[in-house]
């Protein structure tokens, strides 16, 4: 008969620490911890360190005093401040709308026709967006002027020239078209890789079902186009509540020109008052609620995308 086998209550630590499964780990995550500590180094830090500076007083000088919240305080209280912000939301309004709908058209057409050029009008699209957005504005900045190309074509047709880098609504519409054009192209190509990923089997059964293009559209295509619409409306949105370079730049970076009333929007104020200013306690309460007021519109927008295209999906044919 076989004698028992005993085995010591101590084998288990005489293994190995750095078995073959923890060496692959550590490996795995030495590689990737140059990411981590560059993201916490220009990313997480800076957005602690502005909710932190949003209670003090600072002019990067002299050292901090603690005021509580009175800089939200000087922020809600300054009159300029609703400007910037009165005009975020309509120039976002005004970009962002018209840039999602001509977009998700320009996307449907090239999908549908056009196959033969179908790369090159995709090089076409993506173009503005790896254009130096300072050189863009300033090329706006010459068709939008006084006596500039669109005042001379308004005229041509028997129109009044529009005040594009002064007036109210001139600066607006300058500053969307701006916008649009660089963002239109861009969009357009994400919308394509959602139009690329429905199975053509859909549209095969659609027809023989007696589909006509316009119930293909809103009982195929848009609704399996919903997780796109959402991400594009998503950063178009988060993108017109940060917009900077192109007020910052048409409308004059020298003096007080970006920081005009007609023009300004909250990312300009948030620098005016910061590095125009100094006053870094207010900036960063600027800052910080700039934050939150994206995430509600993000929040809100998503409600609002899941709901339309949700409702358009639920439409019989």
């Amino acid at each position: 008969m076989a004698e028992p086998v005993i085995t010591s209550p101590h084998a288990e630590s005489k293994r190995p620490f750095l078995t073959e499964q923890r060496r692959s780990r550590i490996t795995a995550y030495t590689f990737i911890s140059p990411f981590f500590i560059l993201f916490s180094i220009f990313g997480l830090y800076p957005i602690f360190f502005t909710f932190y500076l949003s209670f003090f007083k600072w002019d990067a000088l002299n050292p901090m005093k603690f005021v509580g919240f009175k800089n939200y305080d000087l922020v809600t209280s300054d009159p300029t401040f609703w400007i910037s912000f009165t005009n975020t939301l309509i120039m976002g309004l005004m970009g962002t709308v018209p840039q999602v709908m001509l977009a998700l058209l320009l996307a449907v057409l090239l999908h549908s026709g056009m196959t033969k050029f179908k790369k090159t009008f995709r090089i076409l699209y993506f173009m503005p967006n790896i254009t130096s957005i300072v050189a863009v504005t300033l090329v706006f900045s010459t068709l939008f002027g006084n006596n500039g190309m669109i005042n001379w074509m308004l005229n041509g047709l028997g129109l009044d020239s529009v005040a594009f880098n002064s007036g109210w609504w001139g600066v607006k519409i300058a500053i969307s078209t701006m916008v649009m054009w660089r963002w239109t192209g861009y969009n357009a190509i994400l919308f394509l890789s959602g139009l690329q990923s429905i199975p053509m089997d859909l549209y095969e059964a659609a027809r023989i079902d007696g589909a006509n293009r316009r119930q293909q559209l809103f009982s195929i295509t848009l609704p399996l186009l919903k997780p796109f619409i959402i991400f594009v409306s998503l950063q178009s949105t988060i993108g017109a509540l940060q917009l900077f370079t192109e007020p910052y730049v048409f409308l004059g970076q020298a003096g007080t020109g970006s920081t005009r009333q007609e023009g300004i929007t909250m990312v300009t104020y948030l620098y005016s008052e910061a590095f125009r200013n100094g006053f870094f306690g207010t900036a960063a309460a600027t800052a910080v609620m700039l934050f939150l007021v994206t995430i509600l519109f993000s929040i809100l927008n998503m409600l609002i995308s899941r709901g339309a295209v949700g409702d358009t999906g639920g439409k019989k044919a």
